[in-house]
């Protein structure tokens, strides 16, 4: 599976960049006997379905052209947004997070939790700095990075 995701990325991200979409994750999955790879792409002031409409033509006439096929069975390629709730894959997107809310899933428990939400306040190779709230009163949490299973965008109520 990691073949083929690695000889793919290569081809559709000049395609994607090319239409100034962001490239934000791909997998190559295998659910109730079907493979499918899965392309999320985003733009910076979102995008929207007749978009990645167009996308995915684009991305399905490149894949149908490679030789020789990587694609060892019959695939589905979805194209798709990440969502609003996105998680965080690279740099790009870590600074972007950076003074908005996040929800964290940690490996093990911190401070008798294992979920946090919050406002990322600061991060390094080391820890995050997610300020929370604590019924009234707000608090910053300090969290190591190798602690963390996932971490994505959140919507705050």
């Amino acid at each position: 599976m990691a073949k083929v995701k690695d000889s793919v990325i290569e081809e559709i991200k000049p395609i994607i960049a090319e239409r100034n979409d962001e490239f934000v994750d791909m997998e190559y999955v295998k659910e109730k006997g079907q493979n499918y790879l899965r392309i999320y792409v985003d733009r910076e002031n979102g995008i929207d379905m007749n978009e990645i409409a167009g996308l995915s033509e684009l991305l399905s006439t490149k894949l149908d052209q490679l030789q020789p096929d990587p694609f060892p069975d019959p695939y589905i390629l979805e194209v798709s947004s990440p969502g609003i709730e996105r998680p965080l894959k690279n740099a790009s997107d870590w600074q972007k997070a950076l003074n908005d809310y996040v929800h964290v899933n940690l490996y093990q428990k911190v401070e008798g939790e294992k979920e946090y939400e919050g406002t990322l306040k600061s991060y390094d190779d080391n820890e995050i700095k997610l300020e929370i709230r604590v019924k009234t009163r707000k608090r910053v949490l300090s969290l190591p990075r190798k602690l963390i299973a996932n971490i994505r965008f959140a919507i705050e109520f």
